[in-house]
């Protein structure tokens, strides 16, 4: 592994592609750092596998990470962040390395959704492991107690983004669906969070089916704000964290299907590297 106080670049961490929208953010606002993007492409997707896998599959990607210099990890994925996270903060840092940190993308969500609802009424779209783990709802009610949580499962909608079906009128049918059993469970809902970083791709449909007035929060942005405000906060890992405004993208499949999917993300073409995890 590489030395721990050593700077290297920030990782962040996807089952596939959707951390790449975290990615573009961090980069937008923080272009001076250097990342290295992981994506567990092989074994996408996570949404719908156990507790216990996703755990081991996310901390295999963090280790990988730290191997290759990474002094910090952001796990750009939402169903890592809800079954992985915890536990590689709690049981697995203090014994790897009680200096590096590995933070997710739940949090800084739930912590910024305060400001964007008037009624106090907040709906979650995500994968199917995101929502039954409840914890857009535990953290959201850790901060604000009297904001309402209603969250529905998406099981198509990262498929339909994979494939390059986002713009299809097929995809129509489906972002409807699930739009329309969220506000049907709470009409009041004013703020829509996509917990899930592939959905900003639905973003034309998803705005046709929400409701006039009601706010649709992606992450990307809100994730790159709270890690500048982390940084600010931790000069000591700020210091730990290379600035040569480059970016090294590694996968688990193919890499020129990686290029391809990466392009429609990015709208930029990317070198890429085959890693091996596990």
């Amino acid at each position: 592994m590489a030395l721990s106080g050593t700077p290297g670049p920030i990782g962040v961490f996807d089952s596939g592609y959707g951390g790449l929208t975290i990615l573009h953010g961090m980069r937008q606002l923080l272009p001076q750092y250097d990342y290295m993007y992981l994506g567990d492409n092989a074994r996408t997707p996570y949404g719908t596998r156990s507790f216990d896998v996703v755990y081991m599959f996310t901390r295999q990607a963090v280790m990988k990470l730290f191997d290759m210099g990474c002094q910090l990890v952001i796990l750009g994925c939402n169903t890592a962040s809800a079954k992985a996270l915890r536990s590689i903060q709690q049981n697995d840092l203090p014994r790897i390395d009680p200096n590096r940190r590995v933070l997710g993308i739940i949090r800084p969500t739930a912590e910024i959704i305060g400001q964007l609802t008037r009624k106090r009424h907040v709906g979650i779209l995500a994968t199917e492991g995101t929502i039954k783990s409840e914890s857009y709802n535990l953290e959201i009610s850790k901060l604000y107690p009297d904001i309402k949580v209603s969250g529905v499962a998406c099981p198509f909608w990262v498929p339909l983004v994979e494939y390059n079906e986002a713009d299809s009128p097929g995809a129509d049918y489906f972002v409807k669906k699930r739009i329309d059993q969220l506000i049907n469970l709470d009409p009041d809902i004013d703020a829509i969070i996509l917990g899930c970083t592939h959905y900003p791709l639905l973003m034309p449909k998803i705005k046709k089916y929400v409701p006039e007035g009601v706010r649709i929060v992606p992450q990307g942005e809100y994730v790159a704000n709270s890690l500048a405000d982390y940084l600010t906060r931790h000069p000591e890992m700020e210091r730990r964290c290379s600035k040569g405004g480059t970016c090294r993208y590694l996968t688990t499949e193919n890499t020129e299907r990686f290029k391809e999917s990466a392009q429609m993300f990015l709208h930029e073409s990317v070198d890429v590297e085959n890693v091996v995890l596990g």
